[in-house]
């Protein structure tokens, strides 16, 4: 029983961090739209030049990129409920994108890369378009 206990007592305390976070924002990109890519860590500097490059194409494309992992940042759920698509670009093999879909059964959609280099702006940009056309 007193296992039990702090088992509970640890698990409220950890979900109690995410009261001290910002509220989350978008990185670019409209508040509603057809695709959210939500990236996290090395990324960021591709993801954001992908989703400027087909903001500036004229496709309702966001990014938001992630400073907390566990726990989520609260307003993470509601955000990606505003876009018809949402695609994790990761540099592994999909853990991310798993958590998002267990956490806010959410049918995300991964777009891995494992090769030990970083992503390219131009790749991420035409599996965002592919994703967006089917």
């Amino acid at each position: 029983v007193n296992h039990e206990k702090m088992v509970r007592l640890r698990a409220d305390k950890v979900a109690r961090i995410a009261d001290t976070f910002r509220p989350i924002r978008l990185d670019s990109g409209p508040d509603e739209g057809d695709l959210l890519i939500v990236g996290w860590g090395s990324t960021y500097g591709a993801l954001r030049t992908a989703s400027l490059a087909l903001q500036e194409e004229g496709h309702l494309v966001a990014h938001v990129h992630l400073r907390h992992m566990f726990p989520f940042n609260p307003g993470l759920g509601a955000l990606m409920q505003r876009y018809r698509k949402v695609l994790v670009p990761e540099m592994n093999s999909g853990q991310l994108r798993q958590l998002i879909r267990s956490e806010f059964l959410i049918d995300a959609r991964g777009f891995n890369k494992v090769q030990g280099l970083p992503f390219m702006a131009e790749e991420v940009r035409a599996a965002a378009l592919q994703f967006l056309n089917e």
